[in-house]
């Protein structure tokens, strides 16, 4: 293996790696933001309905999900650092062209087709591998720190691409997200290593005994990607983790993330203090993620998922009912941001107890897949019963019950110890 140039901090450069994953993790988390920006921009401007912009916004749930396992799988196979340059230039000339757009299909092929591919390849699974490649030690908190960019993003970008939207137009809003997408590109190409090997170090936290990460897999990308699919789903504990975090997408980018202004819109509460409430749940979300990832190296992590499904049902259930002052609207704010997506932390726990650190990455991209299919029909549910019925009451009760579901699933999962037998089967299965 070809040895680049040095680089500075030793074994710390692993948080600069982090730190760069962090950056672009941030910019897709706001690519996915957009939609739910532009819901009511996009109705004054071409009057189109909420549930045709809510079907374009799935459909790029939805791929952003599905592109996952692939995603892993091209990571592994062409590199993360090829992929994640790539998966950014998708980004910036999928929002960079929807300037243009002047009929529903444009949408749909511009922040539904173009931006879901780009973004699948920019999401948890970037996080798992990284995580799984730089670090040994600490992984629950590294894990917890990247899956907060997602709120990170919401903080950043919502209130400020909602103020671009009243005060300026919505082009203005698709062409700074082009324009942060397009920077973060040559970043990555300059500071971001494939491996630790690559520049001379080992894993951050590694043993002097610990074997060193293995380079890209051989045979075919799809078969390798399905045939994990195939070996996973013989497994109830896959469907388990597939559904809980189907309920995990659901209730969060799906509902709140896609449909929470526009609910806010029809309580007569102006778009950008809807979305200065949406970056408040990122703020408690940052550290709600962060210190689940820090409790996931030190607790069974099915309590925790136990815990974070069910508050966060009840919490959905309140919402339609509150007043929607800014006290009740606080108070969710602060509630749910804590349980926004400190799911992911434990879950890729699991899901690498399970099926072992080489399928892990892969495994869990069809878990996350699982999550955007259950946030893609949430987005296209809550559009169409808000048209059908008036209000978005009937989807948010039954967004909460679906969380209390999923608490009581996660208790089923079954773990593996580290010293279980049935373990080291499953990592030379992989």
């Amino acid at each position: 293996m070809t040895i680049q140039r040095h680089r500075p901090f030793g074994q710390n450069y692993a948080f600069v790696v982090v730190a760069v994953v962090f950056m672009a993790l941030l910019a897709s988390a706001g690519m996915r933001a957009t939609p739910g920006v532009l819901m009511l921009p996009l109705g004054r401007a071409f009057g189109w309905s909420r549930d045709d912009i809510s079907a374009a916004a799935a459909v790029g749930i939805l791929l952003y999900g599905l592109m996952g396992p692939f995603a892993a799988a091209l990571m592994q196979r062409f590199g993360i650092r090829r992929v994640l340059a790539i998966a950014l230039t998708v980004m910036a000339l999928a929002a960079a062209s929807s300037a243009a757009m002047s009929q529903p299909w444009h949408l749909l092929l511009t922040w539904g087709v173009l931006s879901g591919a780009g973004t699948g390849c920019v999401a948890v699974v970037l996080g798992a591998t990284v995580v799984g490649r730089w670090f040994s030690t600490h992984r629950g908190l590294m894990m917890g720190l990247l899956t907060a960019s997602t709120a990170t993003g919401t903080l950043i970008f919502l209130p400020g691409l909602a103020a671009i939207a009243e005060y300026a137009s919505w082009r203005a809003v698709v062409l700074t997200i082009a324009a942060v997408s397009a920077v973060l590109v040559p970043l990555v190409l300059w500071l971001l290593p494939e491996r630790p090997a690559d520049i001379g170090l080992t894993r951050y936290g590694a043993t002097a005994d610990e074997p060193v990460d293995a380079g890209a897999p051989s045979g075919n990308l799809f078969a390798l990607t399905l045939g994990v699919l195939q070996r996973a789903s013989k497994r109830g504990v896959f469907w388990l983790l597939f559904a809980t975090f189907f309920v995990c997408g659901f209730t969060t980018n799906g509902l709140i993330g896609t449909h929470f202004i526009a609910l806010c819109g029809d309580h007569g509460i102006p778009e950008v203090r809807a979305a200065g409430l949406l970056a408040m749940m990122g703020i408690f979300d940052l550290f709600g993620t962060t210190v689940s990832g820090w409790l996931t190296d030190r607790v069974d992590p099915r309590k925790l998922l136990f815990a974070y499904y069910g508050l966060r049902g009840l919490s959905l259930m309140y919402l339609p009912y509150s007043d929607f002052s800014l006290y009740s609207l606080s108070l969710f704010g602060v509630f749910y941001g804590l349980d926004w997506i400190a799911t992911v932390p434990p879950t890729l726990r699991l899901t690498t107890e399970a099926f072992g650190e080489r399928d892990a990455p892969v495994v869990f991209g069809w878990v996350v897949a699982g999550h955007q299919v259950g946030a893609a029909v949430a987005a296209f549910m809550a559009g169409v019963l808000r048209v059908q019925l008036g209000s978005y009451l009937t989807p948010f009760v039954i967004a909460g019950a679906t969380g209390v579901v999923a608490a009581f699933l996660a208790l089923r999962i079954q773990r593996r110890r580290d010293d279980d037998p049935s373990m080291a089967l499953a990592n030379e299965a992989a």
